[in-house]
């Protein structure tokens, strides 16, 4: 049985709909699964940008996963990223409001109820937010993914147990039936034993998304994230010259202080 190492990061719809296939994959004995963690918000940052500085929007469910794991270990890890995806993008969103969508809540607040669905104690989230060591162990994890697979997004999948070649994606649309989800996997892990195989690609629409009933919905509020902060790294802006994530994240922490 292939040994697949998945590496992931809860922002991320796309990668959150390739782990249900994966997890299709493995009840269905094609594969096991392993679990690893990398930092969408990190990998985007300019140079001079310190990630052990950076308020991330993502932190708190990252660096729960790392105290989870190494409390339960790596199968709870990724039992929790399963229960944190679901609340975050299987739900239905609220109503859109008059000012527009609906504000999603944030991934301490989803980390909470991810881990109260699986019988732990939501409080776990406070412990590892307060303990600067978990963002550290979370960016030492981030880094060793980058420095062993040059990882850049996700989903990557890291064969031979996180020692063999590693591939990011596949990235697919919706979560196919058994059969599909057999064929596809026999496809892809074909190909991706091919290393001078280095891309392949379909023309992207911009308004593609996931098929999960909160991909739109959390798209919307990013988009208007993504503004906010672009207008803040204007010439003269509080942001100018930084990265898109370090404004975000800036204007976050400036929202709530």
């Amino acid at each position: 049985m292939e040994k697949i190492t998945f590496l992931f990061d809860p922002r991320s719809p796309w990668c959150y709909q390739t782990s249900r296939w994966a997890r299709r994959l493995e009840a269905l004995g094609e594969i096991e699964l392993d679990w690893g963690l990398f930092s969408l918000e990190v990998v985007n940052l300019a140079a001079d940008e310190d990630p052990a500085a950076l308020d991330a929007e993502y932190g708190a469910a990252l660096r729960t996963a790392i105290l989870l794991r190494d409390r339960h270990g790596r199968a709870e890890m990724g039992r929790f990223y399963a229960a944190l995806g679901a609340l975050m993008w299987e739900q239905e969103p609220p109503a859109a409001g008059p000012d527009g969508p609906a504000p999603a809540p944030s991934s301490a607040e989803s980390s909470r109820a991810a881990l109260a669905a699986l019988g732990h104690d939501p409080a776990l989230v406070d412990a590892a937010t307060a303990d600067p060591a978990t963002w550290t162990a979370v960016l030492a994890e981030h880094r060793s993914w980058l420095d062993r697979v040059r990882g850049f997004g996700v989903p990557t999948l890291v064969f031979d147990g996180g020692a063999g070649p590693a591939v990011f994606g596949p990235v697919i649309r919706e979560l196919p039936d058994d059969e599909t989800c057999v064929e596809l996997w026999r496809h892809f892990s074909g190909l991706a034993r091919y290393d001078y195989l280095f891309e392949v690609k379909r023309r992207k629409e911009l308004t593609l998304r996931a098929e999960l009933p909160a991909a739109v919905w959390r798209a919307d509020l990013r988009v208007q994230a993504m503004r906010a902060a672009r207008e803040a790294q204007r010439p003269g802006g509080p942001y100018e010259g930084s990265s898109l994530e370090w404004a975000m994240a800036g204007l976050r922490q400036d929202s709530t202080s």
